[in-house]
């Protein structure tokens, strides 16, 4: 029973966390270095809860070549939803809203040990199975930026993946540092979350819909048609054609 309990009381955390980052009030604190796009620290106070959250607007995209303008932001927010539809939990609580610079994405902010990252985790082991469920999730949203420093190490020790602005695309583009398992076969329960998602996207419109208002069509069509080849040849896929390690690796 101590276990249902404790599930309710994260569901009830995380259903907190989400109101209070789309409904709380935002203050920007500071900008966040080492960012591409306009990245910023922000306070949110919402009732009696005090969070941190990064903020990342749309009008401080910088445009890329190859993905269509001003959609980064509801990207980082899919990566969200399907993390959370896979029960992976690897993304940090995200929203779409209104903030001071307008519309854009905001997330948990997640206390880290800066020292850490995906190949320092990798080293010291424990790991395992939230990496395994990463790389299968990459491959699944088709992440083409997955740098080792685009992991954390939240200060209760957890694995908390970020930065998901360049997900999603109809073409092949998947480019990480985490090539380590291609060819071997997914884990089972990596194989029975694929299945229950596949059966979510059939079954509950709700879920389909939310992820209709942040990725086009021809993008949610590509995402079944990933998750199909993934349940289908049960393995981590090779590389695609292209470049598949991004720059700088961490």
């Amino acid at each position: 029973m101590e276990r249902s309990h404790s599930h309710d009381s994260h569901e009830l955390s995380v259903a907190r966390v989400l109101t209070a980052l789309a409904q709380g009030e935002m203050s920007v604190e500071a900008a966040m270095p080492y960012s591409s796009n306009y990245t910023l620290l922000t306070s949110v106070v919402h009732e009696d809860l005090h969070l941190l959250a990064v903020y990342k607007p749309q009008r401080g995209e910088r445009p890329l070549w190859d993905f269509p303008r001003g959609t980064l932001y509801r990207r980082e927010a899919a990566a969200y939803v399907v993390s959370e539809a896979l029960g992976f939990h690897l993304v940090p609580p995200t929203v779409v809203r209104d903030g001071p610079y307008g519309i854009g994405m905001v997330q948990l902010f997640i206390d880290n040990d800066e020292e850490v990252h995906l190949f320092t985790m990798l080293k010291q082991g424990g790991y395992e199975q939230e990496i395994r469920q990463l790389c299968a999730f990459d491959c699944l949203v088709n992440n083409a930026d997955r740098k080792s420093g685009h992991c954390l190490q939240g200060r209760d020790g957890r694995l908390w993946a970020i930065d998901h602005g360049i997900c999603f695309h109809v073409e092949p583009k998947l480019r990480t540092v985490l090539w380590d398992f291609v060819g071997e076969p997914l884990p089972d329960e990596v194989m029975a979350a694929f299945a229950s998602f596949r059966q979510q996207l059939d079954q509950n419109p709700q879920l389909s819909n939310v992820l209709y208002t942040l990725l086009d069509r021809a993008e949610v069509r590509a995402l079944r048609r990933r998750l199909n080849h993934l349940l289908e040849t049960g393995r981590y896929p090779p590389p695609g054609p292209g470049p598949h390690v991004p720059w700088p690796p961490v």
